[in-house]
């Protein structure tokens, strides 16, 4: 997975290729929507320190989508912006059912 990748364009085909399992993906976005509502509660609550509970949220449950269900290394590791940014992409596309 050490590919390199000259532009977002290049690397989200291979993102999708490395979430391909539907419970994968479905641990994505529920990482995704709690590092929301955190950030949410975070505001309403006026406390900070929720913030620091948003990457556990959105990280630890896409983790666990790639090493039980799709077995594979997160792309996180390797390319930790644009593998960001995609998560996002893979998201909206999802709750816009573009996907």
């Amino acid at each position: 997975m050490d590919k390199r990748f000259k532009s977002f364009q290049a690397f989200y085909p291979f993102y999708l290729e490395q979430h391909q399992n539907p419970w994968c993906r479905a641990c994505h976005y529920l990482g995704s929507t709690l590092v929301i509502i955190t950030c949410l509660a975070a505001l309403y609550w006026q406390n900070p320190l929720y913030l620091l509970l948003a990457p556990c949220a959105g990280y630890g449950f896409a983790w666990v989508g790639h090493f039980v269900f799709e077995q594979n290394r997160p792309a996180t590791f390797t390319h930790p912006f644009y593998s960001l940014l995609a998560d996002w992409l893979m998201y909206w596309r999802w709750i816009t059912r573009q996907d």
